[in-house]
C-alpha cells in the first residue's frame, strides 16, 4: 500500500482543530482526536448521534481543510455494489460487441489454425471485462485518489445488513476485489467517515473495524462558538439570546429538539429579518425554522412567553478564553 507524507494539518490534534476552524467547523477535542487517530491508525470513524449535529459536515469540512477529494456515498435501502463499488459500462460493451461481430470473420480468417482463431477471440473476450469498460463508484474512486481523499459513507443505518458485509473488505484493508480484474488496493488510504442516525443497530463486524465517535447536542458555549463562526454578522447580544432560547427549547417536551443545523438556519433567519433582539412575536413567526413537527410547534407555543423572557434575561455569553 502506497503512502504519502502526512499533511501538516494532520500533524497533531491541535493542528486538526485549527484546520477545521479555518473552514468554519468548530470541533471539540474529542472530534479532533477521532480525526487524528483515523488518519494515523488507518481506521474508519463511525459517527453516531441525532440528525443535524454536524456528522456529515465533519467529513465535508475535513476534505476542504485538508485539500482532499470528497467521495460521498449516500446510503439507502437496496444499495448494492453496482452503486457503491463499480459497474460495467454496458453501453460501451454493447458497442464493442457490435464491432467485434463485424470483424469476427476477418479475425478468424487471419488465423492459420482453429486454436489460433480461438486464442484471438479469447484475447478480445478478456478486453471485454477490462478496466476500459469499468465504471468506478464512490468506494472504488476513493481507492484510486493519488492525493488522498475523504470517503463519506452517509447514513449507513439506512442500508441493509448485506451492504455492511460488502464494506468489510474496504474498511479493513482499503481494497476492492473485482472478480474479472483482481484486487485494487488504495494508492493512498482514504480518511473514511461513516455516519449513523441510529435508526437501526449496526453489526458488530462493522463496528469492530471502526473508531466510535458520538456527536450530541452542543453545550451552550460550543453552540455560541459555532454560530459566531457560521453567522459572523449577527450581533453578539442577539446571538447569546438565541443560544439561550435554543438550549432551553431542547429540554422541553418535544419529539424533535432543534439541532445545531436548525440553530444556524435560525440565526441566518434573524439576520435576514434584521432582528435587533428576541421578542415573542418574532420567535412565533420563525418557530418553524427551529421545529419541524406541528405537534412540537403547538407544544412550544404555550410556553413561548416564559422561554423568550428567560433567553432575554439570561443570554449565553462567550467565555474569555474563546
Amino acid at each position: 500500500m502506497n503512502s504519502v507524507d502526512t499533511p501538516a494539518a494532520l500533524a497533531s490534534i491541535e493542528t486538526i482543530t485549527q484546520a477545521l476552524a479555518s473552514v468554519g467547523y468548530i470541533a471539540t477535542r474529542q472530534i479532533a482526536t477521532a480525526v487524528y487517530l483515523a488518519h494515523h491508525l488507518r481506521k474508519p470513524v463511525l459517527i453516531e448521534g441525532p440528525a443535524g449535529v454536524g456528522k456529515t459536515d465533519l467529513a465535508v469540512s475535513a476534505a476542504r481543510a485538508l485539500g482532499f477529494a470528497l467521495l460521498r456515498l449516500q446510503c439507502y435501502e437496496g444499495l448494492d455494489d453496482s452503486k457503491a463499488l463499480y459497474e460495467w459500462k454496458y453501453g460501451k460493451q454493447l458497442l464493442y460487441t457490435q464491432i467485434l461481430k463485424e470483424k469476427i470473420g476477418h479475425l478468424v480468417d487471419a488465423a492459420d489454425t482453429l486454436q489460433g482463431a480461438f486464442d484471438k477471440l479469447a484475447n478480445f473476450q478478456d478486453l471485454f471485462f477490462s478496466r476500459d469498460f469499468l465504471q468506478p463508484r464512490p468506494l472504488l474512486q476513493a481507492m484510486e485518489q493519488p492525493g488522498g481523499s475523504v470517503l463519506l459513507i452517509d447514513e449507513i443505518d439506512k442500508s441493509e445488513e448485506s451492504f455492511e458485509a460488502l464494506l468489510l473488505e474496504v474498511l479493513a484493508d482499503y481494497q476492492v476485489t473485482i472478480p474479472e480484474i483482481g484486487t485494487i488496493r488504495a494508492q493512498v488510504p482514504p480518511l473514511v467517515i461513516l455516519t449513523s442516525n441510529n435508526t437501526r443497530e449496526l453489526g458488530d463486524a462493522l463496528k469492530r473495524r471502526c473508531l466510535h465517535l458520538h456527536i450530541g447536542f452542543p453545550t451552550p458555549e460550543l453552540e455560541l462558538r459555532v454560530l459566531r463562526a457560521r453567522v459572523p454578522d449577527l450581533n453578539q447580544a442577539l446571538l447569546g439570546q438565541l443560544v439561550a432560547f435554543v438550549q432551553a427549547l431542547r429540554v422541553e417536551n418535544i419529539r424533535k429538539p432543534p439541532s445545531i443545523a436548525e440553530s444556524v438556519d435560525w440565526a441566518r433567519t434573524l439576520l435576514l429579518l434584521h432582528a435587533p433582539a428576541l421578542d415573542e412575536a418574532m420567535v412565533r413567526d420563525t418557530l418553524n425554522v427551529l421545529l419541524k413537527r406541528e405537534t412540537d410547534i403547538a407544544e412550544v407555543q404555550t410556553r413561548l412567553a416564559p422561554l423568550t423572557r428567560g433567553a432575554l434575561a439570561h443570554p449565553v455569553e462567550m467565555a474569555e478564553s474563546c
